[in-house]
């Protein structure tokens, strides 16, 4: 939920800073360099980043030439980190005092997105690359890292969205990628992520293999995925039962999903999944006490630009609110 379409820095952070666990925004449409993949890119040899038109793309040759200068700064971790040129926004809300936050919330696009989204002179993801594969796992680890202790140093709690649309397609029938070897690869790439670690991502993967792995926390769009998320109770009690946190993205930011529901009537279809959950043996209070809301997609498209957005987010606290009322929790 970090992208929004916002144009005014200030406006956006000011949402942002509006929700209990606040965060910084991603504005594309303030500027190509607040695009999630761009931010994502920086530093990566062999991209080719063009402002103008907008395009994100990867050159092998480029790869070759420039891999030697990013080995030269693997020792240095702020490398890593995202630049004032890449987001005005991160940097605005790093100097902001966040301490007395119960916590707050960082995000960088994942490997598998990143490997499908940037394309190589031939028009192939460079996640089916062997040799760019394994090279781009590490780098992405490096870039999480790096934010998450940033973040840590404003408030202990801070911790981490790795972005990951693009799980969905993983373990699809995909030539040169073989599920065995994805599962590995994700696997260790999580492994070596600091703590707090966690995924975002709106579409549908494989549930049973992201909800058995080593994450602290797991953001879904719940709003559209209910019925099929629900079935999933084995793994979702694992996930519960090592400490997981459920983030249920149950308010729509899109401009027609969002006119037809209200808060009473987003808090029944929430209800809905926990009432399948807990006959099927979960404890509603443990739904409960490890769980988050968010609105459950990003959008930038709406015809009434942010304002959707904007009631969106102002749902879930009115959500949050009445289910705190609800449950008597404090």
């Amino acid at each position: 939920m970090g992208v929004m379409p916002h144009t005014d820095v200030s406006r956006a952070l000011e949402v942002a800073m509006s929700m209990d666990v606040p965060f910084w925004p991603q504005l594309p449409n303030y500027s190509y360099h607040e695009d999630m993949y761009v931010q994502a890119s920086e530093h990566f040899p062999g991209i080719i980043l063009d402002l103008d038109k907008r395009t994100l793309r990867f050159s092998m040759d480029r790869f070759a030439v420039e891999l030697e200068e990013t080995f030269s700064h693997f020792d240095d971790p702020h490398y890593f980190d995202i630049s004032e040129t890449y987001s005005a926004v991160y940097h605005r809300f790093l100097a902001m005092d966040l301490k007395d936050r119960p916590a707050i919330r960082g995000q960088l696009e994942g490997p598998i997105s990143f490997g499908f989204n940037i394309l190589d002179q031939n028009e192939r993801p460079i996640i089916f690359n062997d040799t760019v594969r394994p090279f781009m796992f590490d780098f992405m680890s490096r870039r999480l890292n790096i934010q998450l202790e940033r973040l840590k140093q404003l408030n202990d709690n801070a911790f981490m969205f790795v972005d990951e649309p693009g799980l969905q397609f993983l373990f699809s029938a995909m030539a040169g990628y073989g599920d065995i070897e994805a599962k590995v690869e994700m696997e260790q790439f999580f492994s070596v992520l600091e703590r707090p670690r966690g995924v975002h991502l709106c579409g549908n993967p494989d549930w049973d293999f992201l909800l058995n792995m080593d994450l602290d926390v797991l953001s879904l769009d719940v709003y559209t995925n209910a019925e099929i998320f629900s079935s999933y109770a084995g793994s979702i009690r694992k996930f519960l039962d090592r400490g997981g946190i459920i983030v249920w993205g149950i308010v729509p930011t899109g401009f027609e999903t969002f006119a037809l529901e209200n808060v009473p009537s987003l808090i029944s279809r929430l209800e809905a999944v926990w009432d399948a959950l807990c006959s099927k043996g979960i404890d509603r209070e443990r739904l409960i006490a490890q769980g988050m809301l968010s609105p459950a997609t990003c959008c930038l498209v709406n015809p009434d630009r942010e304002k959707t957005v904007e009631n969106a987010f102002a749902s879930v606290n009115r959500m949050a609110e009445m289910l705190r009322d609800r449950f008597n929790i404090s």
